[in-house]
């Protein structure tokens, strides 16, 4: 996170924890025609089982956090505020985040490059000593925490039921012949 965005997220993080909720981390998108400033919320993780964000937490934050920031003043000039729940593709933005989601796989922007790498995508191993421990094309891929410039976990379309799994035993199904497409 930058500096802005630091500052940003120190000065918000009590006030939407008052409303129930907490501020995972804040992407601050400064640019010459108004700057965007998205929060992502969530429920304390240990409601997560038992309730979700609604769209009535994001509009209370929303309205909270306006009248903050327009007596903090912590941005000038104009912006776009955004409040928003992590959704399926959650971003990860802290250690203990990543640890949380230990297992799962994450897609990652690196600040600099790391072994000819900008990106990559694989497991979460391991979180600790400053690092993130990844699973990269079956090796183990350490990163800084403060190398990581952005980094979201990547859906599992099948276990969710939102996409065709492969069928057991990695057979075809009955009267399908591989690369033939179905004429009926």
């Amino acid at each position: 996170m930058t500096d802005k965005a630091t500052h940003i997220s120190a000065l918000l993080a009590p006030t939407i924890a008052s409303l129930g909720v907490e501020l995972l981390g804040l992407e601050y998108l400064p640019s010459p025609g108004g700057a965007v400033l998205r929060l992502y919320i969530d429920v304390p993780e240990a409601e997560a089982d038992s309730r979700h964000v609604t769209i009535e937490d994001c509009e209370s934050v929303s309205r909270e956090v306006s009248a903050q920031l327009d007596v903090e003043d912590p941005i000038s000039g104009n912006y776009t505020l955004e409040v928003s729940s992590p959704g399926i593709d959650r971003p990860l933005f802290a250690p203990a985040q990543f640890a949380r989601f230990a297992g799962q796989q994450a897609k990652v922007g690196l600040k600099l490059p790391q072994e000819g790498r900008r990106r990559l995508q694989g497991a979460i191993v391991s979180v600790g000593d400053g690092q993130v421990v990844f699973e990269v094309d079956g090796q183990p891929f350490a990163v800084a925490f403060d190398n990581i410039d952005k980094a979201r976990l990547v859906p599992d379309w099948v276990a969710l039921g939102m996409a065709p799994g492969k069928p057991k035993g990695g057979k075809q199904a009955a009267g399908k012949k591989p690369g033939k497409p179905s004429t009926n």
